[in-house]
């Protein structure tokens, strides 16, 4: 009401009191609008009123400029007005005054409001014949459900998953993005509807669960509280074939991993690939939901940190996010594996190791590759026993220069003088790339990898048995390929993993603030410790 008293040119002051009593009932007559019976609107209404001459402070000056109020102003401005004004203040305004509430029911003011904050582009007229109105798509459709578009992590036990809840033209869509099926990690991702929201009717905005194959059916969503949000299907008979489980699975099996289970020869690959169709069917789309946020980015990041898809073995392609922490970066699990579930830090990255590989001849020799890198967990080692007797002051004068191969790389890899060494995290320039090839008995499941890199650290990647029992941090090595690939070589596993970024683009899914991302990193670790 404050801000409505501010466009209308009057406040709270006892100035606007003594001017109100001051009207009498001619000049009341001589208003613009009719007031409503709250006394607030009144006050407000005759301060207007009086502003705009009907009944003015005699105290002013026949010299003084003449005055006017929105209430003066004709409709077709007031609409362009309002029509700027954000959705949430309109409401208050409608309370003002009868006027401003008749104005507040033209369509245009709703529908520049569903294209400026939800990005509907869709012609709205057409919603005339259905007999639904732009506020009522904002009101009961957009608005209302506003706290669920974004990013969201489903809890569906070890696995997780990515959801982005979007404004799809005159519908709210939940749609589940998967993984490129194994190993193409470069390809696109995949994804298909959970859920929908529209409003094909003024009472009330419709849900409709969309999994299965027999069509849109009956659903429910509800905020359950800030940041979290649930899904139920009331028809769950929908989600089952005519063949029975059988059916089932292989249709599952052909959208999920691209194949028949006959032609999956691993049998340890078999066995997982029946778990989690055995254990998420279970849900048949009556999960709950956490948001989570992209990582800020800051100008001296390494990379663009972002979602990252990445190969796992067995367990196939999983997303991952890479994020920024000072002189660490992280790749945190938004899908994950009995072994290590979604949540969980899968690798670190300590940024103050750079590591230079040995020749591309001496670097087929992984013996030669893991005495480098044990060389340097020795020297983390230390300068963390240092840290905790002395503090980081007495660990910062240790040196970071990362052991060097045995062999002198050639001149054209050598180190930019002044570029700080192996703490340095700059970019170097893009012709100091180096060849780059997987040791003699490194296992990856893309050997469509890149044959030169930019840099390499020194990072630790998490290992568990089934169930995440034992987990541990083993050392490996970060290799940084160009802006939006890496990989990770576990040392311990002797095996690759290549990560692609995810390439599309998601609303709604920056964090706050730097504090809010590091909070979510916290809660979605902490469900599946």
């Amino acid at each position: 009401m404050a801000v409505c008293a501010r466009l209308c040119g009057v406040g709270p002051s006892r100035g606007c009191r003594r001017r109100q009593q001051r009207r009498g009932p001619a000049e009341t007559a001589a208003a613009d609008s009719e007031p409503d019976t709250d006394p607030e609107e009144e006050r407000i209404e005759a301060g207007s009123a009086a502003l705009s001459g009907a009944g003015g402070d005699r105290s002013a000056g026949p010299s003084s400029p003449p005055r006017c109020s929105l209430l003066e102003l004709p409709p077709e401005l007031l609409v362009e007005i309002f029509a700027s004004l954000p959705g949430t203040d309109l409401p208050s305004l409608a309370q003002v005054c009868t006027k401003f509430r008749r104005i507040l029911h033209t369509d245009t003011i709703w529908r520049r409001r569903c294209r400026e904050e939800y990005g509907v582009c869709e012609n709205l007229r057409k919603l005339e014949i259905t007999g639904v109105s732009c506020r009522d798509v904002y009101a009961k459709l957009l608005h209302r459900y506003r706290h669920i578009l974004g990013l969201w992590q489903p809890d569906i036990g070890p696995y997780g998953g990515l959801l982005n809840v979007v404004v799809d033209g005159l519908f709210i869509i939940g749609w589940m993005y998967l993984p490129p099926h194994d190993p193409h990690v470069d390809d696109p991702m995949r994804f298909k509807p959970l859920f929908r929201i529209h409003l094909m009717e003024r009472k009330s905005a419709t849900v409709e669960c969309m999994y299965g194959h027999r069509g849109p059916h009956n659903g429910h969503v509800q905020i359950v509280k800030k940041d979290e949000f649930s899904t139920k299907c009331n028809q769950t008979d929908h989600h089952r074939m005519s063949g029975g489980r059988q059916e089932e699975f292989r249709t599952w099996l052909r959208e999920e991993w691209g194949r028949t289970l006959e032609d999956i020869f691993h049998e340890h690959m078999q066995e997982l690939i029946l778990m989690k169709f055995i254990y998420t069917s279970q849900y048949d789309n009556c999960l709950t939901y956490r948001r989570i946020y992209l990582p800020p980015s800051r100008p001296d990041d390494l990379i663009r940190p972002g979602l990252f898809k990445g190969t796992y073995g067995s367990h196939g392609l999983e997303i991952v996010m890479l994020s920024f922490h000072g002189k660490h970066a992280r790749g945190t699990k938004i899908t994950g594996d009995p072994n290590i579930p979604a949540g969980q830090q899968t690798v670190e990255i300590d940024l103050r190791h750079r590591i230079q590989l040995p020749d591309a001849e001496s670097l087929h020799d992984f013996n030669e590759l893991s005495r480098v890198v044990l060389e340097v967990r020795e020297q983390v080692r230390k300068e963390q026993e240092q840290e905790q007797e002395g503090g980081p002051e007495d660990a910062e004068g240790l040196g970071q220069q990362s052991p060097q191969p045995r062999e002198e790389p050639p001149a054209e890899l050598a180190q930019a003088p002044g570029d700080g060494g192996a703490a340095a995290v700059a970019e170097p320039p893009a012709q100091s790339g180096q060849p780059f090839v997987l040791p003699v008995g490194v296992s990856s499941r893309n050997e469509d990898y890149p044959r030169t890199c930019r840099m390499c650290f020194y990072g630790t990647g998490l290992i568990a048995g089934h169930g995440f029992t034992s987990p541990e941090r083993t050392p490996g090595v970060f290799v940084l390929f160009d802006e939006d690939r890496f990989g990770f070589i576990w040392l311990e596993l002797k095996s690759f993993s290549l990560y692609s970024r995810v390439q599309a683009a998601f609303r709604n899914a920056d964090a706050p603030s730097p504090q809010a991302f590091e909070e979510m990193l916290k809660n979605i670790q902490s469900l599946t410790s």
